[in-house]
């Protein structure tokens, strides 16, 4: 194990973690207020960050112990692929939004379709950050042959 390369990408995984619930948070609030241009109203925009961040962090705390589970999952088994960054964050939210409240049994609560596209965008901006180089800190170089005689 390389522990400077350890350490950088426990950095990028903070770092993807907490990008991934800002974009969350965004997609979120963007989508409820459907804020104009900067420039035509301000406030309304500046209230759609405001909510997006404060979003992220609620969104956060309710995904941190499942994301940790598979970021470590994904780190272990050296899991890079984009696929798997992208539905875990997907599988995460529609988690999180089909315990969110009671509904009848058997069918989708609404604004399924738009938690699970926050959750994807979360999963990808998680994965261009931290997923690419996931388990690059491990050294799983056998040993070395070329010196026996």
């Amino acid at each position: 194990m390389d522990g400077g390369k350890f350490l950088i990408q426990l950095l990028k995984i903070v770092c993807g973690f907490i990008f991934g619930l800002i974009a969350c948070g965004l997609f979120l609030a963007w989508g409820f207020f459907q804020a104009a241009h900067p420039h035509e109203d301000p406030v309304a925009f500046a209230t759609m960050v405001g909510t997006g961040l404060v979003g992220a962090s609620v969104v956060g705390a309710a995904a941190l112990v499942p994301a940790a589970v598979l970021i470590v999952l994904a780190e272990i088994a050296r899991l890079k692929g984009l696929v798997f960054h992208v539905a875990a964050g997907g599988g995460i939210a529609f988690l999180l939004w089909t315990l969110g409240g009671p509904g009848e049994v058997g069918e989708i609560r609404p604004g399924s379709s738009i938690a699970l596209a926050s959750g994807f965008l979360a999963g990808f901006v998680y994965w261009l950050i931290a997923g690419r180089t996931s388990g690059s800190w491990q050294n799983r170089a056998g040993p070395d042959l070329s010196q026996i005689d």
